[in-house]
């Protein structure tokens, strides 16, 4: 499926029909809400999924294009990056890494699956970012194995201070859509 037959403001809808919950929740972040984007309502459905990888590899090239660089490879933080990254790699051909919230205790006790070789140019791609607190725990994870991180593609930016977050990290953030695409306005 190419970027000219997906429909951006269907997918958004179809986001928000999937994932939009109202109500009174507590972010990740301690914030309380008055809504919440259930990532695992929409990351987990291929029909989706099929139309968000080649959103997230324009949004890609236009990164690389923006810094003249090529990524080695893509990264997405457990649990809701993964079946994003793993959708972008299939649809760009580039490997991906797991980012683990922290290392296993048995095994090989690794907190990042998959190959990063030192240096390697990295980036992210993530569910929901509200203040990027989770995306900027993988950078740093990525970073202390060695990767140069590029930047943050997150599906939805709920704009909450994210973008202004990952930023100030002197990374890129881009967004395939915010709050407001998906209907949300407080």
């Amino acid at each position: 499926m190419s970027t000219a037959q997906i429909n951006a403001t269907g997918l958004a809808a179809a986001i928000a029909e999937a994932a939009l919950l109202r109500g009174t929740f507590t972010l990740r972040s301690g914030k309380t809400s008055t809504y919440y984007l259930d990532k695992y309502l929409f990351s987990t459905r291929p029909e989706l999924l099929a139309q968000l990888a080649p959103l997230f590899a324009e949004r890609l090239g236009a990164m690389e294009r923006r810094l003249s660089v090529r990524t080695d490879r893509l990264a997405g933080a457990e649990l809701g990056g993964i079946p994003l990254v793993t959708a972008t790699s299939l649809h760009t051909g580039l490997p991906c890494i797991f980012v683990r919230n922290q290392k296993k205790d048995y095994g090989t006790a690794k907190q990042l699956e998959g190959v990063l070789l030192k240096g390697d140019r990295v980036v992210l791609v993530e569910d929901v970012a509200t203040t990027g607190g989770q995306a900027l725990e993988a950078v740093r994870s990525l970073r202390d194995a060695g990767g140069n991180v590029l930047g943050v593609i997150a599906t939805i930016d709920r704009l909450e201070g994210a973008r202004e977050n990952v930023e100030r990290e002197g990374l890129v953030f881009e967004s395939l859509f915010t709050k407001r695409d998906l209907g949300v306005v407080e």
